[in-house]
């Protein structure tokens, strides 16, 4: 009855969900953020794009192994056992509704541009509310209409993106470009104070990795989408970025506000960029939202089959998991709400800080686990350059995720380690109760019939008649 409403997501579509899912809107103000650095940053990106990049081939490594549904958290309780897969899909978890609640909250600030006047803060919730649940029911209609919404959300955020960053490199102007390193310090410095800022762009790399039950020839097309999305995105991000160095003079782009839209004015004239830019946004951060919507769904389902998450996550309807969706809609709706009541982003900041250290959890179990693959296969079924490459791949994104964990600061570290030791609590109760299922299903299972010992023939008659010699 649901089939039509469902659909595994090919290639295209998968490849389309890393890419809508790894740039949401922080693009947008991405090149303004970096500015104060000079054009090290561009170094640090480049740097950054090879970790992310292996990072994405270790995740199609690993969904050629283990092509299921929960990415990180099946490769992560596959090697490690049930607990560490459990704090992969609790961070995970925690990462995704709060990173929603993030950026509905952005969404507010570029409908603003669009829709220019004196709106009020319970405006500006119902906006915010709306960028929610939009995306959820898109999901609850069906992986069809998932996959639907972000093939073209994608398509209208990355044709924008893409043609600044390519018609910018005719208006490039050297003299636009600041120092290579600005500020005090050694340019080392700068570069690693840019890549703490630039880390966190490529969140969402394990997005066909984490639904890959729904994609179609998992073991050849996860691999592939994870990969063609991860360098897409790269794309736009470095050629967006020295577009907007070099059309918006350095002075000028280290205070920008909207540095897309200072590089449209200043490339062909006019104030019309804003609302250009803040249309793109709107549609990018929607886009986002449903891919990281169907995401926040998908790792509890994994670990609810496992019995580590409660039984109500594994309610799935047309290819979706809707009891994750509701439940990740109402909790991320619950901390939107909480921060325009309070009118102080407090709260809103802690939480956000927990998601930047919550990322990195499931990353770096990931690579973890393809080291422990790698190093206890079989030898003998593995050819050496193949062995060599792929180790040093998974070595390489655990390095780069490593680096992830650093960029995110003390305070990111120290709020995220609290919440996932939270977790702890609640992995002491499914296991429990887990626990207390198997004893009742072995205490109801019928006891084996007990083996009677077969008897021994008594001798054949001739030779009971033989005499005894001695």
């Amino acid at each position: 009855m649901n089939d039509r409403h469902t659909r595994r997501f090919g290639l295209g579509t998968a490849t389309c969900l890393v890419m809508g899912n790894i740039i949401g809107g922080g693009i947008f103000l991405l090149p303004a953020s970096v500015a104060p650095f000079g054009t090290v940053s561009l170094v640090a990106f480049g740097v950054l794009t090879v970790g992310a990049v292996a990072l994405a081939l270790v995740f199609g490594r690993l969904a050629e192994r283990h092509p299921d549904t929960g990415g990180p958290y099946v490769y992560a309780r596959e090697a490690f056992g049930d607990f560490a897969g459990f704090l992969s899909a609790w961070s995970y978890w925690t990462m995704t509704w709060v990173s929603n609640a993030a950026l509905a909250v952005a969404a507010v600030g570029y409908v603003h541009v669009l829709l220019p006047g004196h709106p009020s803060k319970g405006t500006d919730l119902a906006v915010a509310l709306i960028a929610l649940w939009l995306p959820a029911v898109a999901n609850f209609a069906g992986t069809r209409y998932v996959g639907l919404v972000q093939t073209v959300s994608t398509v209208l955020k990355f044709v924008p993106l893409l043609f600044i960053a390519v018609v910018g490199l005719f208006f490039f102007d050297p003299h636009n470009l600041g120092a290579f390193h600005e500020g005090s310090g050694s340019a080392l410095g700068g570069m690693s104070a840019a890549a703490a800022i630039l880390l966190y762009s490529y969140v969402g790399v394990e997005s066909a990795a984490m639904s890959a039950g729904e994609v179609r020839d998992p073991e050849r097309n996860v691999g592939r989408a994870t990969v063609l999305g991860t360098i897409g995105s790269a794309v736009v991000y470095l050629l967006g970025t020295v577009a907007v160095f070099g059309t918006v003079a350095h002075d000028k782009l280290v205070k920008s506000q909207a540095p897309f839209s200072d590089a449209v004015n200043a490339m062909f004239g006019g104030h019309w960029g804003g609302t250009v830019v803040a249309l793109a946004a709107v549609v990018s951060i929607v886009g986002a939202l449903n891919g990281w919507t169907l995401m926040s769904a998908q790792s509890p389902y994994a670990a609810a089959k496992d019995g580590l998450f409660p039984a109500a996550f594994l309610t799935k309807r047309r290819g979706v998991p809707t009891f994750g969706v509701l439940a990740a809609g109402v909790l991320a709706s619950a901390l939107t709400v909480l921060n325009y009541l309070t009118g102080s982003g407090g709260v809103f900041e802690i939480l956000v800080l927990i998601t930047t250290f919550s990322a990195t959890v499931p990353y770096l179990l990931a690579a973890g686990a393809q080291v422990y693959f790698l190093l206890t296969g079989r030898r003998d079924k593995v050819r050496p350059a193949r062995f060599a490459r792929d180790l040093t791949l998974a070595l390489t994104a655990f390095g780069f995720t490593f680096w992830l964990v650093a960029g995110a600061g003390y305070a990111a570290i120290y709020q995220g380690v609290l919440f996932l030791f939270a977790g702890i609590l609640v992995y002491a109760v499914m296991a429990a109760r887990r626990t207390a299922r198997q004893e009742d299903d072995r205490a109801a299972a019928p006891l084996p019939t007990p083996r009677q010992p077969e008897a021994v023939p008594p001798p054949a008659a001739d030779d009971a008649a033989l005499p005894r010699t001695t």
